[in-house]
């Protein structure tokens, strides 16, 4: 069965996007893009939410962009063929792999999981993975921690009362200073 991921660069005080909506400072250096370079070949299918869906629309066509260099392109090679559900109240149509999600989280999920499939399935987006671990549906956190506190915005850890125990997988320190924390979900 495939396995349900929520990894994302976060703040060492636990945010995604700071109180004035900025997220640069999750820039990955050469040695981190090419970690999360890696990481996306492990994906079978990308659930994001309707914000993060249009974030990351600039990679749709990003191979067009002459500024881009190697490293940038071979991550767009591997990220538009990537099957991928938009979950989103008020778009009507996506561009590229991506599909609109016809169900709810847990169903999409349920669905896919049953599917054949290479590749764990990964949820992008702090309202999504929110609900999904409300529901109970995602089993490894992975986390890019960046050495900077941006004092609040949106938590990359959702806000609820349950109480999860993880199991620490792996751990790897760059250059840097980010340090990237994969904690399986003990059930």
């Amino acid at each position: 069965m495939r396995s349900v991921t929520y990894s994302m660069g976060v703040s060492l005080d636990g945010y995604i996007v700071g109180p004035d909506g900025d997220f640069n400072w999750t820039a990955p250096g050469d040695e981190v893009f090419r970690f999360v370079t890696d990481e996306i070949r492990e994906v079978g299918v990308h659930l994001l939410g309707r914000r993060l869906y249009e974030t990351m629309l600039y990679w749709e066509t990003a191979d067009q962009d002459p500024s881009l260099d190697d490293s940038m392109r071979e991550w767009a090679a591997l990220w538009n063929p990537l099957p991928k559900v938009v979950f989103s109240r008020t778009l009507t149509t996506v561009q590229g792999r991506a599909r609109l999600a016809t169900g709810g989280l847990a169903e999409e999920i349920e669905r896919l999981r049953a599917e054949p499939g290479e590749g764990h399935i990964a949820i992008g987006g702090a309202t999504l993975a929110a609900e999904a671990a409300a529901l109970d549906l995602i089993d490894e956190y992975r986390t890019r921690v960046h050495p900077v506190l941006v004092g609040g915005g949106t938590p990359f850890f959702p806000r609820h009362e349950r109480r999860v125990d993880l199991e620490l997988v792996d751990t790897r320190t760059f250059g840097s200073g980010v340090v990237h924390l994969r904690h399986r979900v003990v059930r």
